[in-house]
């Protein structure tokens, strides 16, 4: 459910047969640390999807994505790159939960698995193709390719998590950075990073997520912006609230835009030294773009959809019995092949991504920025999961 409404109890909805479970999975929490794929979740607090599908939702509005390269004004380039990032947060946290609904955990990817998937068309915007890959379990890391050929725009990037607990709260610390190419720009490139995420709610059984910390755009053309987040705004009185400032690097104390309100909701924009705001966004009034995937029997055994097929179908029908069953099957067939690469002394690689150590671009960008902000932007890497053109 929305993190709008007021938090809920729904202990008393549990499955008979997963209390024992539930209560055993807040046990774990209170000494929870390490890494999400290391913790069992109860079948019914399960969502049918797993998390490498999660990366789709970043160019669920793939008019808002292309729009990028529109303008000949690298300001307002990066205009329309703010406006798009925090439409891909509202996808990604918001409008994927069913309303009425609460957070559930997606399943933790297998090794190897993959995800492929294209948006259709908006408004002009063409097709846009997105792969994923699991490029590690331990830690858990997707990789992600993002292609619009009509608009000449890729996306290429990786995600991982660094959890922790704290309170009632799991904490999610997003690692990892993407970067954007614009083609028909000369090859201009945004690199970005993500916020923290904070699950609350879950020692009621009633989840829900919320964006915390701050993170960062920097532009090739010397532009950077900084997104501060606030879970229950404090300052502002609302949930989901941000703030972006745009700016130049070099010059952190004045701004070129002022960009603010709620990632979820309606938000402003202001042009420094004015007191007037315009219409920014307004993200209740985009419609999705339309999705295609592959049938189920035309896809690869390493698709997600495919892996996961039997453990969709129980939850889907609430049984959660099954559904449970099913999962540790997966689960320990990961665990033998692991245990066979040891043995024989394999290295495993991914199809689709090779790491690359020192990224030239994410290494020049994080430069770039941290000139600026100096020690706010600590990047986890100067790395990045390459995908093999």
């Amino acid at each position: 459910m929305s993190a709008n409404d007021a938090e809920a109890n729904n202990v008393d909805k549990i499955p008979t047969e997963q209390k024992g479970a539930f209560n055993s999975f807040l046990k774990s929490l209170a000494s929870f640390s390490g890494d999400l794929s290391s913790l069992t979740c109860p079948a019914f607090l399960l969502a049918p999807v797993s998390l490498i599908e999660y990366s789709e939702y970043w160019t669920q509005q793939p008019d808002l994505f292309t729009a990028i390269t529109q303008s000949d004004d690298e300001v307002e380039r990066m205009v329309s790159f703010v406006k798009w990032f925090i439409s891909s947060l509202n996808a990604s946290y918001s409008r994927r939960v069913p309303k009425g609904e609460w957070e559930k955990k997606p399943y933790n990817p297998v090794l190897g698995e993959q995800y492929k998937m294209c948006w259709g068309d908006v408004q002009g915007s063409g097709e846009t193709s997105v792969l994923c890959e699991q490029v590690s379990h331990h830690p858990p890391v997707t990789g992600f390719h993002i292609r619009n050929d009509k608009h000449g725009l890729t996306l290429n990037g990786h995600t991982g998590q660094k959890t922790r607990f704290s309170s009632t709260s799991l904490i999610c610390d997003q690692v990892g950075q993407s970067v954007v190419n614009l083609d028909n720009r000369d090859h201009e490139k945004y690199m970005f990073s993500c916020p923290s995420i904070t699950v609350n709610g879950i020692w009621y059984a009633a989840p829900y997520v919320e964006l915390t910390g701050t993170s960062y755009i920097q532009c090739s053309s010397g532009l950077y912006c900084s997104i501060e987040y606030s879970s229950r705004g404090w300052i502002s009185g609302e949930r989901n609230h941000f703030k972006c400032y745009l700016r130049r690097n070099g010059n952190a104390k004045e701004y070129i835009y002022k960009m603010e309100g709620q990632w979820s909701g309606k938000s402003t924009i202001t042009p420094y030294g004015s007191k007037t705001s315009s219409p920014f966004l307004d993200v209740t009034q985009l419609t999705p773009a339309p999705m295609t995937v592959k049938e189920l029997d035309e896809q690869d055994e390493m698709e997600s959809r495919k892996i996961w097929q039997k453990v969709s179908e129980a939850i889907r029908a609430n049984d959660t019995q099954t559904a449970g069953a099913e999962k540790t099957k997966i689960e320990n067939k990961q665990r033998q092949e692991r245990a066979d690469r040891v043995e024989a002394g394999e290295e495993w690689k991914p199809k689709y991504f090779d790491w690359v150590e020192e990224e030239p671009t994410v290494v020049t960008l994080q430069r770039m920025l941290t000139s600026t902000v100096k020690s706010k932007y600590a990047a986890a890497t100067t790395g990045n999961w390459v995908y093999k053109a």
